[in-house]
């Protein structure tokens, strides 16, 4: 063997190299050899450690090979994949050095029919579920005639544009706030967090219009991460959210006071036209006409119906008044010296009108008179009896 061949690392026993040496040196020749890429394969042993990072096996019916998924790098995977899931992940190949195995360092991953999307959304509306933010009691009304509207979009976007038109149109004195915010891309979730954080503290909008126009599911993804809708619950001031077209339906519109198909349906939601002011004031002319019609109404009811029960109560006292002055009448009529009269007997009186009961009474020559039934008749007494001469 050559002096040259000896002298190199490795090419002799007094010459050979660490173990670490070979690792890190394998570690660098892979990396530089392999750029990132796509691969594709079912996910089997899948691990979430506890200090967060994910590891599993990418397989197909002839090989395998070992994978990790950083913490750092999971925010750009929707969740984490089933097991038995056929999934694409994206990475690079990489030596763990302390071991000496190689493994794909996976950054992004996709699953067949959407499948981690659909996961990610399932798991976040449950938490959400479960802490009451989706629950329609919560949600509160927007006001009327708001004169400050926050929002909280692209500047950059169509979006904003169309609200700012619509808002013009129909109410042109409302005061329209940019909170500028990414609405996709990497920045796009603390972005609108912070918007959203911005918007309470500031507290001078009436209503938040929260959203972006159409785009792909991955440009509409900030709107169903967990962090972004607890804000949007959390913001102090009614929310209306529109995000993409009529047919996308994110988390963030689940959660938001009032869900708009599009930005132009939310500014139609925020402000009503005038032609909707005019509607509904014709219907609350309406409405107080007919209250004040039924009031009218059964204002007059009642009143009938008093003066009935009050000419009942009359009558019926008049009648029991009736009946007690019958009554008292039919016992003084008893008591009467008339109705004595009438049964046969006579009042013997004097000249001066006083009623003479005794015989004592009774004088020879005594004049007076006796009061029958039908009239009086002139007396005198004669001797101890009395005799009585009708006078012509």
């Amino acid at each position: 063997m050559s002096a040259t061949l000896q002298e190199f690392p490795g090419a002799s026993a007094s010459t050979a190299i660490a173990v670490s040496t070979l690792t890190e040196t394998a570690r660098d020749v892979l990396e530089g050899a392999f750029i990132p890429l796509w691969v594709r394969g079912e996910v089997t042993d899948f691990k979430a450690h506890r200090n967060g990072h994910w590891y599993f096996c990418l397989r197909d019916r002839t090989a395998q090979i070992r994978c990790v998924v950083w913490k750092r790098d999971q925010r750009g995977i929707p969740a984490a994949p089933d097991e038995g899931m056929q999934v694409a992940a994206f990475g690079r190949i990489t030596v763990y050095a302390a071991r000496g195995e190689m493994q794909f360092a996976v950054t992004r991953m996709e699953a067949e029919g959407d499948g981690l999307r659909r996961k990610a959304l399932e798991i976040t509306r449950a938490r959400l579920e479960a802490d009451g933010l989706l629950a329609p009691e919560r949600k509160r009304e927007l006001p009327r005639l708001p004169r400050t509207i926050a929002v909280v979009t692209s500047p950059d976007g169509a979006a904003l544009h169309d609200v700012i038109a619509v808002l013009r149109k129909r109410r042109a004195g409302v005061r329209v706030v940019l909170v500028a915010a990414a609405v996709q891309g990497e920045t796009a979730t603390t972005d609108l967090c912070r918007a959203l954080d911005r918007v309470g503290r500031w507290g001078g909008a009436d209503v938040v219009i929260f959203g972006r126009g159409g785009g792909s599911r991955e440009d509409l993804w900030a709107f169903n991460d967990e962090q972004v809708a607890r804000a949007l619950a959390a913001c102090p001031i009614p929310t209306i959210c529109a995000v993409g077209h009529e047919i996308d339906i994110s988390i963030c519109d689940l959660v938001a006071d009032l869900r708009a198909a599009t930005p132009s349906a939310a500014a139609e939601a925020a402000i009503p036209s005038r032609d909707e002011l005019v509607s509904e004031l014709r219907r609350a002319v309406g409405r107080v006409s007919a209250a004040g019609l039924r009031a009218h109404v059964v204002a007059g009811e009642r009143m009938r119906r008093g003066a009935r029960r009050m000419s009942i109560g009359l009558t019926r006292r008049v009648e029991e008044r009736r009946s007690r002055v019958a009554a008292i009448a039919g016992r003084l009529h008893a008591l009467s010296p008339v109705a004595t009269l009438a049964r046969g007997y006579a009042i013997a009186r004097n000249d001066a009108g006083e009623t003479l009961s005794s015989v004592a009474q009774f004088a020879p020559a005594t004049p007076f008179e006796l009061i029958l039934r039908d009239g009086t008749v002139p007396a005198v007494a004669r001797g101890a009896g009395v005799s009585a001469t009708r006078q012509p």
